[in-house]
């Protein structure tokens, strides 16, 4: 049968995305995957290089995504269809290019863990990301911001394009390291392997920090066994600690069975130099997936959930009831997922990747000899796909990285096409057209062709100040436009970005003397809070969240004044004459008509101004704030979390520990955050210690034994 590409819907039980968050991700990442210098030390030279290069200080440009629920109804997702004789691969454009499902035509086996919903929880570096299927994860340690974007995807010719192959691209900007990429999945004639192209280009002057880890979702049950070419592998546990353990025993139970620990962990296998690149995820038959890669991807990794309550919860989560459990195979460029390589000015990096039904002895994958387990299985991969098979494949797709599309299957974002015309690059293969361009990126183009940055508009509903671009050739721009309350607003979140905070703060004051602004105070607040003023950020927080809230209940404002400098002058000049008086702009935010937008504004800065004037020790302001919400709002369980800390913070502890009994979700809850757990032993021991002093350490464990936290808020995935 020959190949064919197809495009088609996906129907199933979905979660809206929903909308992102206004606010620019200022705050450091929040990203469990992290070592102190200490564990730095002990690794080995190359390793602790990497580990160091260049790790992320926010997810800036990119937005956070928070607005999903969990709510779920059917919806029809666009997808593509690969399919000849042996596979059939289906992938969501819109969705990162998820890889949703592999299966194999003969036995009907699907290969992959295929979610049956979409469900979004907070485990990509932005927010938004579901379970599931093959995700590329681009840009820094963790999952991809793009996990629930949409990708460009088109048909193109593939190496066998003589007989009528052809390949499906995937491709966009990836925004955090300012880098393209692409994806080509090929599937030749009768082949039993999904062949996948992967290249990452550098256009720019300068090195770029490059970090790529290809994820699978596997069925797991008891049987499951993950077998790579290894005798050791690095262990992480979300108690941050990193260090070499042998493979497969260690800690007294054999670690390549995902369920045999009963904690969320990483196992980064340490494949020796020379050995083939593969990884396999086998059931108790001896058959399951399998994949294998040329060898620039050397790395390999098993992440599994564990048998804990904390881990089984986490699966509950991101799923529907009834659904089995899965681990995570992954190939990546470094050894462990905590480093970033360097790619060098104007080069790229390229390889090859196969994925494939796999069928081994079941006696010998599972016996007590690892050595002889890992020897089954490479043996049938290689009478199944020879490694020189893979390095010709490689061989053969690099002149078709170049090929142009042929035909156009999705659309991704326009930010690609905005660093094109500004930076005038040439990528053969991933056309970034100007048809691409939206509401989003025009104010960054008027910019780039005028000079000038669109000032705020006066509007009734001030509910987003638009996206921010940050790299240094923008910053620059940025510098030399016309001083307005926009512009000196954007301008600090690139300055901060760069780690020039001094210089933000400044940006942001002049911002704030052309308009004073919820987004502007925002700014100052995380500033003050990253310099140790509590107090300051509160008030600042406070005074937004009035600022949002006048802006919504007001109806439509006069029209301003046309400041008598506006479109004069430009650069320091003119930020330093505004900083003394000068005529300014007095413009307010932009016009936002959608309910929802302004809903959104309102829960992001009402959730920040709590949580500021609850460490700054004013729990009633906090309340005040939290009772000004509208109710769908309050009704959220981020809030309620949220009332039972203020209330908790106020004395009420009785009252506090009811709106726990009560029960509720909290549809964003960050992998690794513990604020649940926290805030329930708070709550008993407060109730415990009555008005006495505080427990003892001995009363204390009396009463979490007493009182242990309901199993539906157990998200812990460590040791308590």
């Amino acid at each position: 049968m020959a190949t064919s590409v197809r495009r088609t819907t996906l129907t199933l039980p979905a979660a809206p995305v929903g909308p992102d968050n206004p606010l620019p991700a200022l705050r450091p990442l929040d990203e469990v995957h992290r070592v102190d210098d200490r564990t730095r030390a002990t690794l080995p030279t190359d390793m602790a290089r990497q580990v160091a290069y260049a790790p992320l200080r926010s997810v800036l440009p990119v937005r956070l995504r928070d607005g999903y629920g969990r709510d779920r109804a059917s919806a029809a997702l666009d997808a593509i269809v690969l399919e000849n004789g042996r596979l059939r691969a289906t992938v969501l454009p819109g969705l990162g290019g998820r890889v949703h499902s592999l299966v194999h035509k003969p036995t009907g086996r699907e290969l992959l863990y295929r979610n049956p919903v979409l469900q979004p929880a907070d485990f990509a570096l932005n927010g938004a990301w579901f379970s599931g299927g093959i995700e590329w994860n681009i840009g820094a340690t963790g999952h991809t911001t793009l996990s629930c974007s949409p990708l460009h995807a088109a048909r193109v010719p593939a190496p066998d394009a003589a007989e009528g192959g052809a390949m499906v691209r995937l491709w966009e900007w990836e925004r955090l390291r300012d880098l393209p990429f692409q994806v080509d999945l090929w599937l030749p004639a009768d082949s039993a392997f999904l062949y996948v192209g992967v290249r990452i280009r550098n256009p720019h002057h300068l090195p770029a920090p490059v970090y790529w880890w290809s994820n699978i979702a596997v069925p797991e049950d008891e049987h499951t066994r993950v077998l790579a070419p290894a005798d050791a592998a690095w262990h992480f546990g979300y108690a941050r600690t990193l260090g070499k353990v042998p493979v497969p025993e260690w800690d007294g139970a054999d670690r390549t069975y995902p369920l045999r620990g009963d904690y969320p962990a990483d196992y980064f296998y340490e494949v020796p130099d020379g050995a083939r690149r593969w990884i396999a995820s086998l059931d108790a038959d001896g058959g399951g997936l399998v994949q294998t890669s040329t060898d620039l991807l050397r790395g390999r990794k098993l992440f599994v959930w564990g048998a804990g309550p904390g881990g089984r919860r986490w699966q509950q989560w991101l799923t529907e009831p009834g659904t089995g459990g899965y681990a995570e195979i992954q190939a990546g460029l470094a050894r462990t997922q905590l480093e970033h390589i360097p790619l060098e000015a104007g080069e790229e990096f390229a390889w090859l990747e196969a994925y494939g039904p796999l069928t081994a002895d079941p006696a010998a994958v599972h016996g007590a000899d690892w050595a002889a387990a890992r020897r089954e299985t490479e043996t049938r991969l290689e009478a199944a796909l020879p490694r020189a098979a893979v390095d010709a494949a490689y061989a053969a797709w690099r002149p078709y990285a170049d090929a142009e599309p042929a035909e156009r299957l999705a659309t991704g974002s326009g930010w690609g096409a905005l660093e094109i015309e500004r930076g005038g690059f040439q990528l053969p293969g991933t056309p970034f057209g100007p048809d691409t361009l939206g509401e989003e990126q025009e104010p960054w183009r008027r910019l780039l062709r005028t000079g000038a940055l669109p000032d705020w508009e006066p509007g009734p509903s001030r509910a987003d100040p638009g996206a921010s671009v940050v790299a240094p050739a923008w910053r620059d721009l940025l510098e030399a436009a016309p001083s307005t309350a926009a512009a000196e607003y954007h301008l600090g979140v690139a300055q901060w970005h760069a780690g020039d905070r001094a210089q933000a703060e400044r940006s942001w004051e002049r911002s704030l003397r052309c308009a004073e602004t919820p987004w502007t105070l925002r700014c100052l607040a995380v500033a003050d809070t990253a310099s140790g003023h509590a107090a300051r950020a509160a008030e600042r927080l406070l005074r937004a969240v009035r600022l949002l809230l006048t802006s919504a209940a007001a109806p439509e404002p006069e029209a301003f004044p046309a400041p008598e400098t506006a479109g004069t002058g430009r650069g320091a000049a003119q930020r330093e004459s505004a900083g003394q008086g000068a005529a300014v702009s007095v413009a307010a935010p932009p016009v936002a008509t959608d309910p929802l937008a302004l809903e959104t504004a309102e829960a992001a800065l009402g959730r920040e101004a709590i949580l500021a004037l609850l460490a700054a020790d004013r729990a009633d302001d906090a309340r005040a704030v939290l009772d000004a919400l509208r109710p769908t709002i309050r009704a959220r369980g981020r809030f309620r979390l949220l009332r039972a800390q203020v209330l908790l913070a106020q004395g009420d502890a009785l009252a506090a520990r009811a709106v726990f009994d009560e029960g509720f979700e909290v549809c964003d809850l960050r992998e690794g955050d513990e604020a649940l757990s926290d805030t329930w032993y708070a709550i008993v021991e407060r109730l415990a210690a009555g008005t006495e002093d505080p427990l003892t350490e001995e009363a204390r464990a009396r009463t979490h034994a007493d009182h242990p936290l309901p199993a539906h808020y157990e998200f812990r995935m460590r040791p308590a």
